[in-house]
């Protein structure tokens, strides 16, 4: 399985290496960023699988700025708000989801590892309805050619067992002669 990359924001650096630490251990990897700046380059360099944020930092509103730097990325990374003053209008922000530190690590895990599917789950449904009507006449069509082939075996199939029931009774029909 590949890794999943996160890229985590937050100013205090022992919960940066802290945090860093516990998702690695379950099989993340994990980049790093002490600032809304730094985090802005990065998201705009790299891709990540989701981008977690704290919301305080250099200022009150840097945590709102690396997720607006998350939402018009090209690749679409989920987005968490780790912060220790909840918000109420973190969805309105454009989070996905707001995680409120401290927190027990096998929790936050947890709600990484639903999040990260929820969001695939989202970009999959956008990703078919962007297609929307121009691919239904190509899935029908292979619909179509998929029974035919099937409806082909299951007719080769028959005339097998037919064929072989009536060379069963010729040879049959053969001993009685005798």
């Amino acid at each position: 399985m590949a890794k999943r990359r996160v890229l985590l924001v937050d100013d205090e650096v022992a919960i940066l290496l802290t945090m860093k630490a516990v998702l690695e251990m379950n099989g993340f990897e994990v980049e790093t960023a002490a600032s809304a700046r730094e985090a802005r380059l990065k998201i705009k360099h790299d891709e990540y699988q989701m981008v977690m944020t704290d919301m305080r930092m250099e200022n009150d509103a840097a945590g709102r700025e690396v997720i607006q730097a998350a939402r018009t990325a090209p690749y679409h990374p989920a987005v968490a708000l780790l912060t220790a003053f909840p918000e109420d209008n973190w969805s309105e922000m454009g989070a996905d989801q707001m995680l409120v530190k401290p927190m027990q690590t096998a929790v936050l895990v947890k709600q990484i590892e639903q999040l990260l599917v929820a969001h695939a789950a989202k970009l999959s449904r956008l990703a078919s309805a962007a297609a929307g009507p121009a691919k239904e006449p190509a899935k029908k069509a292979a619909k179509k050619s998929a029974a035919k082939r099937l409806a082909s075996k299951k007719l080769t199939v028959k005339k097998t067992v037919l064929g072989k029931t009536s060379a069963r009774k010729k040879v049959a029909t053969k001993k009685r002669k005798r």
